[in-house]
């Protein structure tokens, strides 16, 4: 499970849906990602960590920092 990523769009008061929305995806695909049972495909994992100003590394879970790298 992408507990970061629940959490971020939680932080942001955003439904599945309206998140399912931003990625042009269904949102039972949305949910699946937040569940772990589909793999996030990478332009959509870069779409998530530009939306919510963040790393890939943190909404996968590898890192606890939110704070996304410098550019």
């Amino acid at each position: 499970m992408l507990e970061h990523l629940r959490a971020l769009r939680e932080d942001r008061d955003l439904s599945q849906r309206e998140m399912a929305d931003v990625l042009r995806v269904h949102q039972t695909t949305y949910s699946d990602y937040e569940l772990g049972r589909l793999n996030i495909p990478i332009p959509t994992l870069r779409e998530l960590a530009l939306f919510f100003d963040t790393s890939v590394d943190y909404i996968i879970g590898l890192t606890e920092e939110s704070r996304p790298y410098p550019r």
